[in-house]
């Protein structure tokens, strides 16, 4: 089984897809690389907005999936990140492969009204709307982002699954679909 990389528009589904192959594939584990960030974010404070900028943080990604992947006896490895910038998920990509590290790129795509309906019912703080609000305004700023790298490379380098009119438990087995025929 591979490395699972689920990229996406933010309030695409990826944490969701995350929860559902981790329920369905044994022994899987959850490789989160916003927490590689979250560390650079408190080595390097105030270096730069965008921890996917820091050098360190996509050499770090990588060799930290490929070290869990083979600690974890080859078993799937799900990321969920969304990697807009094509050098950088190239950077990554490429070192985990060739590691000799089998890598599945997934992305959720969905069309811009769906994002932004997304992005406005999400409460990623339940309680505290002003912390809420301020994760949907970086959303959607990274919306237009997201349509740029969907139109000039995301769809010829990732295996795409259309979210728009799907729901998370469709969304899974397409997934799965697509893992076991790869």
């Amino acid at each position: 089984m591979p490395v699972i990389w689920i990229n996406g528009p933010f309030g695409g589904g990826k944490t969701t897809l995350a929860k559902g192959l981790m329920r369905e594939l044994p022994g899987s584990v959850l490789f989160d690389p916003e927490e590689v960030g979250y560390l650079l974010r408190g080595v390097f404070p105030n270096k730069r907005d965008d921890f996917q900028d820091f050098p360190a943080w996509r050499t770090l990604v990588a060799e930290c999936a490929i070290h869990v992947y083979e600690e974890n006896d080859r078993r799937p490895v799900v990321a969920p990140m969304t990697l807009l910038n094509h050098d950088y998920a190239a950077e990554i990509h490429d070192r985990i492969r060739s590691a000799g590290t089998p890598l599945v790129h997934i992305l959720l795509h969905a069309e811009p009204d769906t994002i932004s309906a997304r992005i406005e019912g999400s409460m990623e703080f339940p309680g505290d709307e002003e912390r809420s609000e301020k994760v949907r305004v970086f959303r959607r700023k990274k919306a237009a982002v997201y349509a740029d790298a969907h139109r000039l490379w995301l769809t010829s380098e990732a295996e795409v699954i259309d979210t728009t009119h799907l729901n998370p438990a469709q969304v899974a087995e397409q997934a799965l679909k697509t893992i076991g025929e790869l």
